[in-house]
């Protein structure tokens, strides 16, 4: 499994890109008008939405509170220092219990038999593997050090005792949320816009017209969002 989990680590960013790709595949539906009613779609959307919203919410709490590198170094795991604060007080692998949430949601709300019943299975188990890879190493290079911290964390199950402290005894750094997140919410919030419109068009009454205005409309305003945020990045005028 580390063998396993050191492979994927190398090029878990294609995962993603394959993953957001695989939710347009047709499969069969989760939850369908026979056993659900007219209003069935409303289901995976409200589902799908509160899932994939609370998986973005951990990713940004444990980024802005807590950062870790992330992408190892030179494409194996790595790390300098053995981070315990902020949400990794209460999870082990916050990040990636963010990442599972945020793909299952907008499995659900695709509404994809496939993909939450093959795919995720599928992307769970390459996490565990990439997981034992990075447990393996954070061992060797910390010990017990780490052991007593697995002890008291749980890998993946959030613990949420105390999480109102964590959050009162720390700062918040948005620009750093900003600057790590940009990408990756930018990614999100057009593939649940195009999930919206074009798998669930009876939000919009089936009308094509209404679709292109609206994406007429929203994806120049994330486009743009999306460049101004990179050009304060490189710029250096945003910073965290």
């Amino acid at each position: 499994m580390i063998a396993i989990g050191n492979f994927f680590f190398k090029y878990r960013n294609f995962l993603f890109i394959l993953l957001y790709l695989a939710l347009f595949i047709p499969s069969p539906d989760i939850f369908t008008a026979e056993n659900f009613g007219s209003h069935y779609y409303l289901w995976p959307i409200i589902i799908g939405l509160v899932v994939t919203i609370s998986g973005q919410a951990i990713r940004g709490a444990t980024i802005g509170l807590a950062y870790i590198i992330r992408g190892g170094k030179d494409k194996k795991v790595y790390a300098e220092k053995l981070v315990t604060e902020g949400i990794f007080n209460h999870c082990r692998n916050p990040l990636y219990v963010g990442n599972i949430l945020m793909l299952l949601g907008v499995g659900i709300l695709s509404n994809s038999l496939i993909y939450v019943g093959i795919l995720i299975p599928l992307f769970l188990f390459i996490y565990q593997a990439i997981v034992l890879a990075e447990e393996n190493f954070l061992l060797r290079k910390f010990g017990a050090q780490f052991e007593q911290y697995c002890q008291r964390v749980n890998r993946w199950l959030p613990d949420l005792r105390g999480i109102g402290h964590t959050f009162q005894g720390m700062h918040f750094n948005a620009a750093r949320w900003i600057l790590k997140e940009y990408n990756t919410q930018f990614v999100w919030l057009l593939g649940i816009t195009l999930i919206l419109l074009f798998i669930h068009p009876q939000i919009i009454h089936n009308d094509a017209d209404l679709r292109n205005k609206i994406l007429m409309v929203i994806i120049p305003i994330l486009t743009a969002i999306y460049l101004y945020i990179r050009y304060l990045k490189k710029s250096g005028k945003l910073v965290s």
